[in-house]
């Protein structure tokens, strides 16, 4: 496998300096905690070895890459020690660089550089899914911003209508972004919501149609039958809708995270995920294990609370930040 370089000529193609400075800072715990623990690690070693395996299967599940994908990671790095023969410390990081970058591959995540929509159909259908707190409201007014500032006509559906506050939260981000907004009020039927969401976006020339989603179902029986109602009812009102199945997740939550993945991979067809809040915690690494174990690209990475701060993710660029003035 050929040694990953990421040349600044890309991060000037794909990334403006204010889009780099925000994913470098949002990433700066994650960088701090997992590589100053590397570098101690490998202190004095001349090469991996076993000792320095062990040392770096704790340090990568510490910073919660997950059991599965640090035991995959460290079997490809005993691969490359077998057939090389003799791997010098100092590559260790360059290893670990190619071996994030080819995770990522193969779980489909597509290195893009702008806010695309997810089908040619107007309107896109986009279904938002996640618990409360994880920043999921926040996220569809983010998007609904990008969106509109590419000149495309959203409209918003208050599909949350069991939690307190929820429905004027995404009213006050369409109002802010300017884009349309659907209601029926809280306590009503949240997949006939979707379906009229959908509607008003094909009668009113909409591009996109983001629908919230209630975040918190008592049991997963509930959470299942409800997000499955919510689907057929956006199917029956435009055929092939939704085109995308967001599933929002905090970094900040650690093991947590993978728990709400499980639950809502179970429940419903997630096509893509945003993880949010990278710039509170030391645990991005959760982004790697979470995308490996259920197979389900990064879109977004949310790396600062401004409105611009929720970045479309680039492996690339996300590995390149990573590892970058790492010896």
């Amino acid at each position: 496998m050929p040694i990953y370089h990421t040349p600044m000529s890309f991060f000037k193609k794909f990334f403006n300096k204010e889009k780099k400075e925000d994913l470098d800072k949002g990433l700066e715990k994650t960088k701090s905690s997992l590589f100053g623990q590397i570098t101690k690690a490998v202190a004095g070693k001349a090469t991996v070895d076993e000792e320095v395996l062990d040392e770096l299967e704790s340090i990568l599940i510490a910073s919660d890459v997950g059991l599965d994908t640090t035991i995959k990671i460290i079997e490809r790095i005993e691969e490359r020690v077998r057939r090389d023969k003799y791997l010098n410390t100092s590559e260790l990081n360059e290893i670990l660089r190619d071996e994030i970058v080819q995770l990522l591959s193969e779980n489909n995540t597509i290195d893009i550089d702008d806010y695309t929509l997810p089908s040619d159909s107007k309107p896109s259908v986009i279904l938002v899914v996640g618990v409360n707190g994880v920043g999921k409201t926040t996220t569809i007014g983010k998007l609904a911003h990008q969106y509109k500032s590419k000149g495309k006509k959203v409209v918003l559906g208050a599909g949350d209508t069991f939690r307190a506050a929820a429905v004027d939260q995404l009213e006050i981000w369409s109002k802010r972004v300017g884009c349309d907004f659907f209601s029926k009020g809280m306590n009503t039927d949240p997949a006939a919501v979707a379906y009229e969401t959908v509607q008003h976006a094909i009668k009113n020339d909409c591009d996109v149609a983001i629908i919230d989603t209630a975040g918190r179902l008592h049991t997963k029986i509930n959470l299942m039958k409800e997000l499955t109602k919510i689907r057929r009812s956006v199917a029956k009102s435009l055929d092939g809708a939704p085109h995308e199945v967001l599933l929002v997740l905090d970094a900040t939550t650690g093991q947590n995270a993978f728990e709400q993945a499980k639950h809502f991979t179970e429940a419903t067809e997630v096509s893509a995920l945003a993880l949010t809040k990278l710039d509170g915690t030391a645990k991005g690494g959760v982004a790697i294990g979470i995308s490996d174990q259920f197979k389900v690209p990064i879109k977004y990475i949310g790396v600062g609370e401004g409105v611009e701060q929720l970045q479309v993710f680039n492996k690339r660029a996300f590995v390149a930040s990573l590892f970058e003035g790492v010896v």
